[in-house]
């Protein structure tokens, strides 16, 4: 936050991380954003089945399915404002990097809150328990079609799934695996409110063979066999690299770093600190070479610049138009990341944001109908029901839904006109350069703002930045410099 600023100068790099698992220890607050009529309407419900035998209305179901949209975009921003708010940076930092690895997406509002509760809570602990508790989760359940998994009528899209994305990687399994771990996981449900339940007439309890071992293996059995295979420790500490260091990945280094965290029995907490504690961590190579998330982009704004922001859901507007928005990733893969947060139309928004923040300013946007499920742009049409929550993305989409104005006031056919209108509280942030000599202070602001070395030229954000007054000039050199390319990497 703005006011921690001076942390920056005086504490050591060793400091800052053990600051960060502190208050990572602090109990973590579940984020309720459910609508009490809607509690009223489901939680008594039971399992779909019950549902069915209440014979709701179709304004009642029509009710449910619209006040469930709306609280997942107010779970949505509760959980942003965690981000920004919180303390326990490191947690909320690898619980999104979990969001995307076990992405799932449905209308669902109590499968969503207790997903996120599940990955926040298990962060920083142990994977194996991470991955036990979110393959049981009705969320994923449901969203892979476990729910559909039964005896003599196996669905094997929860069990390949669970090997292709959530453990060992694609070509590391073969068909009869999966055929095989399909029929362990047959008999896994959830219940409407979220509970996970285990219906014994539904589970196949034959022999099973797969990785080269035979049993009567249940769901259990089966992500124990992944979590004793090394692939599992390579494959996810690869994506973390990748995730936290540098897209190009140390092959050799991330080897070591597999080796150690498997002999901890997949300790998150363990894997990071051996990342966080290596020389190579603070190597020039890997500072400043990953494009940050649209998320960490938002939310690192606001944490640099202290904010309220009067009308909170433009920030949904702002995710998907930069495409990631929370709760609705493009497929079960998750975002791709890396050089995907960029094209030509993402760069330049991303460019523009400070600015329409500092100035209040006014940006359009259309939804378009070829963008996979709109990316949440849109409402499905009534009478899909939730299928069209839960179908899952095409691979590969990227999404051009915007562009931006080209005159003030000008409107788009089937689009919008938002305004940010926010309010940032400059003084805590002004006060880190007080003490700062006018010749210093440009470099110092560049270096608070971008944390990397910078070969920005000062002539050319003085050229752009006020100087009638000292205040007024940190205000705008900070945005210009928020406004530049550097700023979208950390």
């Amino acid at each position: 936050m703005a006011e921690d600023l001076d942390a920056l100068a005086t504490h050591t790099q060793k400091s800052f991380t053990e600051a960060l698992w502190k208050a990572a220890d602090r109990p973590v607050a579940y984020l309720d954003v459910v609508d009490n009529a809607l509690k009223g309407l489901v939680m008594g419900a039971g399992d779909a089945a019950a549902m069915q035998r209440k014979e709701l209305s179709a304004d009642e179901k029509k009710q449910i399915r619209v006040q469930s949209r709306q609280d997942i975009k107010s779970l949505n921003l509760a959980w942003l404002a965690e981000m920004v708010n919180s303390d326990a940076q490191l947690r909320e930092k690898m619980a999104l990097f979990w969001h995307g690895h076990f992405a799932s997406r449905n209308v669902n509002i109590f499968y969503q809150q207790l997903l996120l509760d599940t990955i926040r809570k298990g962060a920083l602990g142990n994977f194996g328990d991470l991955l036990k508790e979110v393959s049981k989760s009705a969320a994923m359940l449901n969203f892979l079609n476990n729910n559909q998994n039964k005896k003599d009528h196996p669905n094997e899209n929860f069990a390949r799934e669970v090997m292709e994305l959530f453990t060992m990687g694609r070509g590391h399994y073969t068909e009869e695996d999966v055929r095989e771990a399909a029929r362990a996981f047959t008999g896994w449900g959830a219940t409407l409110n979220g509970e996970f339940i285990f219906r014994k007439g539904q589970h196949d309890e034959g022999q099973k063979t797969l990785l080269g071992k035979t049993g009567r293996f249940d769901g259990d059995d089966v992500l124990n066999l992944l979590l004793e295979q090394k692939q599992t420790a390579l494959y996810i500490t690869r994506k973390l690299y990748r995730y936290l260091v540098n897209e190009q990945v140390d092959e050799a280094r991330v080897q070591g770093l597999a080796d150690r965290w498997y002999q901890s029995n997949y300790d998150i907490s363990s894997l990071l600190k051996d990342i966080f504690h290596s020389d190579w961590w603070y190597d020039p190579r890997n500072i400043g070479s990953r494009i940050k998330s649209p998320v960490d982009l938002l939310a690192g704004i606001r944490r640099l610049l202290p904010m309220k922001i009067a009308n909170e859901e433009v920030q949904l507007a702002l995710q998907r138009l930069l495409g990631q928005l929370l709760f609705y990733p493009p497929n079960v893969a998750g975002w791709p990341g890396g050089a995907n947060w960029i094209d030509s139309s993402t760069l330049m928004f991303r460019l523009r944001i400070p600015e329409l923040i500092y100035a209040s300013g006014e940006f359009h946007w259309r939804p378009k109908d070829d963008d996979d499920q709109m990316m949440g742009m849109r409402e499905p049409a009534e009478g899909n029901g939730d299928q069209a929550d839960t179908m899952q993305a095409g691979k590969g989409q990227r999404m051009k839904a915007f562009r931006m104005a080209g005159r003030k006031g000008e409107r788009m056919d089937g689009g919008g006109g938002q305004v940010i209108r926010a309010e940032i509280d400059w003084a805590p942030y002004l006060k880190r350069f007080e003490q700062v000599p006018d010749e210093q202070l440009f470099a110092t602001i560049s270096a608070v703002v971008l944390q990397t070395p910078s070969g920005i030229d000062e002539n050319l954000v003085k050229k752009y930045a006020k100087e009638d007054t000292r205040e007024e000039f940190i205000k705008a050199a900070t945005i210009r410099l928020m406004s530049t390319p550097e700023y979208q990497l950390c």
